[in-house]
């Protein structure tokens, strides 16, 4: 959708003047922006490394919830998108994803419900959700076959006090011997998320769980008839989760798949300095050439300078993650045109409901009226605040309006 001819609208439904270019106040303040060039090179970037690696990408689609992002990705090569529910697996299907990996628990009568009529609607779709218990797996059996359909299913293998997903490979072997007897399932392989290692050296205790999930496929591989898949990997460990299932024993026929999710739009937060220590041990990554940039941006107004070191910007938690970091300033304009930022003159010390608090160190010139631009960390949660993104060129100018489907 474009954006239409209005400039008397609420900010977040993303209307205003056609063409238009942000930092000629043409829109609404606050926005939140996504550059076309920075994410075309993330999306050819990470769908380049898994083509390298032999590996499949299944982006996790819940970061963006973006049909048009969702769009862009199938088109680059991605395998099938993953979704973390019912919901967000509907809208992966209407944007036309052809495989969709939901990588969690189906359960409620609704949500079945809602997944029976999806496989009925969208035969070609290829729908897989994850199964760790015999209860669910057995209500599961029984609803879709009922509704005279089967349902494709991965068993989890998860860890103690993670989330989901079976404590022991024993537990999993268990449970794959008990759906192979129910007729309305069909197990077609095995999924984790390392993500929920945590500690001062996680790594060697991803490396084992690893480990331990290939070796578990070996085993269940009797019970998946045709291709096995073997799937995790999260934004952080990817390239380890490559490393140790591509060396280890598995299964003849097996399908490796990755899930990184918030690569799409990086940040100049968390994921950033995840990717510096992935460059930093991976030489496959180093050889592809470039690299993952930040391409989400905030864009707001000073309103107020109270204090000769304090400024109020209007915007604050309803627009922005702030749970891993807050936004910083990354650029300055004033009527239009670029003002220099001088290194750490003005930092984000503070933010509320609809206000962000700035410290201007020395150096710094900051009006009210000027427009700053913040990188942000952790993207999934900037976006669920938006029901809608702008796409912007390098210049701010607006070219499309991007919806979301929260």
């Amino acid at each position: 959708m474009k954006y239409q001819n209005s400039n008397l609208v609420p900010h977040k439904s993303a209307l205003m003047f056609t063409p238009a270019n942000i930092l000629n106040e043409d829109i609404c303040l606050p926005a939140a922006v996504i550059k076309k060039g920075a994410l075309e090179n993330n999306i050819q970037w990470m769908q380049r490394y898994a083509d390298t690696r032999g590996v499949s990408l299944a982006p996790h689609g819940k970061t963006t919830m973006t049909p048009w992002i969702f769009q862009q990705q199938q088109q680059a090569g991605a395998w099938a998108v993953g979704v973390g529910s019912a919901w967000q697996a509907s809208m992966a299907m209407v944007s036309g994803i052809k495989r969709v990996l939901m990588v969690n628990q189906l359960v409620g009568k609704a949500n079945m419900q809602l997944v029976s009529q999806l496989k009925t609607q969208y035969p070609d779709v290829d729908y897989l959700c994850c199964v760790d218990s015999l209860a669910n797996a057995k209500t599961l059996s029984a609803f879709f076959s009922a509704n005279n359909q089967r349902l494709d299913i991965l068993i989890e293998l998860g860890v103690p006090g993670g989330r989901c997903g079976c404590r022991t490979t024993e537990q999993a072997q268990a449970l794959a011997e008990e759906i192979s007897t129910l007729s309305g399932l069909r197990l077609r392989g095995l999924e984790l998320y390392e993500g929920v290692l945590h500690g001062e050296n996680p790594q060697p205790k991803v490396e084992a769980l690893l480990r331990d999930a290939a070796a578990l496929a070996c085993q269940l591989e009797q019970y998946v008839d045709g291709e096995f898949i073997l799937t995790g990997a999260g934004s952080v460990w990817y390239d380890v989760v490559c490393n140790v299932w591509l060396a280890a024993q598995k299964p003849a026929n097996c399908r490796i798949v990755i899930r990184p999710g918030c690569y799409i739009t990086h940040d100049a937060g968390i994921y950033q300095q995840a990717q510096d220590e992935l460059m930093a041990r991976d030489k496959v990554a180093c050889d592809l050439g470039g690299d993952l940039v930040s391409a989400l941006e905030l864009i707001a107004m000073v309103q107020s300078v109270p204090e000769s070191d304090r400024a109020i910007v209007n915007f604050g938690k309803r627009d922005s993650a702030f749970d891993a970091g807050l936004p910083q300033p990354v650029a300055h304009y004033r009527a239009g045109k670029s003002r220099e930022l001088a290194t750490n003159t003005i930092e984000t010390t503070g933010i509320m409901d609809q206000h962000a608090m700035l410290k201007l160190k020395p150096g710094a010139d900051v009006q009210v009226g000027d427009i700053l631009v913040f990188s942000t960390s952790h993207p999934c949660l900037t976006f669920d605040k938006w029901k809608a993104l702008l796409l912007v060129d390098e210049q701010y100018n607006v070219l499309e309006t991007l919806e979301t489907a929260f």
